[in-house]
Order: C-alpha cells, then sequence, then structure tokens
C-alpha cells in the first residue's frame, strides 16, 4: 500500500520539484518528548514534503503567473498549500491530513517539527550538537541543520502527508545519508548555520548537485514585505 501511495505522491509531485519522503508516525514520536507527539497511532503511514531547487521555476513561478489575484499571503506558501490540496484528490477513498511547516499550535508551538521528520523519513541528515564530540561552544546556544544528499542545505521543508486510515507496521525504516561525516566538517556547518546563516555558506558545506539560481537567491534573500515586487506582484495584493 505504501509503495503505490508514493508512486502517486512522486508522479503528482516530482514535475513541480516537490519530493516526498515515507515514515511512520511512531519513528517521529519514538525520538521527541510527548509535547511534539503526532497525535496518530504508530504505525500510521505519513511522507514529509520537501521543496528542492527547481520549485522555483516547476512550481512558483508559473502557479504566480497563474494565480495573480488570489495571492493574499507568502507565495511559496500559498503555492505549496494549493499543490498539496491537489495531491490530496488523487486519493478520494482516504483521509489524507496536511500539516504545513509555518503553522502553529494554539501553545505557539509548530505543529511539527520539520527537520526531525526529515530525518527519521531518510531525506535528510539532521546535524545537531549532539553529532559533535568535542563541542567548542560552552553555553551558546546552537540550532541544528539538515543537509541533503544532492542539494546540501538548497532546500526546504514544506510540510507533511498523514494517511491515518493506513498503517504500515511493517515498513523499514531508512537511513539517512550521512554526508558531513568528519568532526571538522560538522563543526563548520553548525559554526556557519548559526553564525554567518545570512551568506549561505553552510548550504555548500558538501558538494551539491543543484542549487538555487541566483534570481532564486535573491528572492529568499529579500524581506518577505518585498517580495512580492520581485513577483511582479503588487503591495495591494498583499
Amino acid at each position: 500500500m505504501e509503495r503505490r501511495v508514493a508512486e502517486r505522491l512522486r508522479s503528482a509531485l516530482g514535475p513541480l520539484g516537490l519530493e516526498a519522503h515515507a515514515f511512520k508516525v511512531g519513528w517521529y514520536n519514538a525520538v521527541l518528548q510527548p509535547a511534539f507527539h503526532l497525535p496518530y497511532p504508530d504505525d500510521t503511514l505519513a511522507f514529509v514534503i520537501l521543496s528542492t531547487p527547481s520549485m522555483f521555476d516547476k512550481a512558483l513561478k508559473p502557479f504566480v503567473n497563474k494565480e495573480r489575484l488570489k495571492i493574499i499571503r507568502d507565495p511559496v506558501d500559498q503555492c505549496v498549500s494549493h499543490h498539496l490540496s491537489r495531491v490530496k484528490e488523487k486519493f478520494p477513498d482516504q483521509r489524507v491530513d496536511v500539516m504545513f511547516d509555518y503553522e502553529m499550535l494554539p501553545s505557539r508551538k509548530p505543529k511539527f517539527l520539520a527537520q526531525t521528520a526529515a530525518h527519521v523519513a531518510g531525506a535528510a541528515y539532521y546535524y545537531q550538537r549532539k553529532d559533535v564530540k568535542l563541542d567548542p561552544w560552552g553555553k551558546k546556544k546552537i540550532f541544528g541543520v539538515c543537509i541533503h544528499p544532492k542539494y546540501g542545505g538548497w532546500f526546504a521543508i514544506r510540510g507533511l502527508l498523514l494517511f491515518p486510515d493506513i498503517q504500515v507496521p511493517f515498513l523499514e525504516q531508512p537511513t539517512p545519508v550521512d554526508c558531513v561525516s568528519t568532526e571538522e566538517k560538522r563543526i563548520e556547518l553548525l559554526e556557519q548555520f548559526n553564525f554567518h546563516w545570512q551568506d549561505g555558506r553552510y548550504r555548500d558545506i558538501i558538494e551539491v548537485k543543484e542549487r538555487y539560481s541566483e534570481e532564486q537567491k535573491a528572492y529568499f534573500a529579500t524581506p518577505p514585505a518585498e517580495r512580492f515586487r520581485l513577483l511582479g506582484l503588487s503591495q495591494e495584493t498583499q
């Protein structure tokens, strides 16, 4: 069952520059405190959805051109929401729940922890402070970051698709590719991400097969309120 769902998702999302990676809710819940658990049985089938560098040209720009007058919030969020809603229609006999990376619970906690989901699904390796043996940071707060084996840091985690009626007790958990395998490189990665994230160097911590175009880099480097202008949208639309 998981294979059929995965194939249908990949045929729908792949041409848009989006990836779908399967996992069991239990894998995710097992590594988190109860406050962050997803409220589904452990064997529930879920997919974490990533955007790759090609999403900008394959999905976002066509969406903006077509839906120009209907864009009232962040264009990327609205584009992903639009396409994942359409994917739900491909499963008319299944309940499909969608969670987006920007959604919050009433407690102001995120609905799901995106990087943990990507790691347990084997989509990207979530490098954290605990992955460094000789910690050089003392009392500093150090945030972790996911690295994709193909795109490095040139990708984003956009949402989850959950299939509450599909239980997959025999699904085997993939191991994420440990592509930043040396102590020195892991320290360099976490240093760059935590203290120099604006320059984006952490994204190229490994040799990548594809990265954001110059146009896309400019878009994401622009303050959100000014991005509408880059896409040819008026401020009134916003």
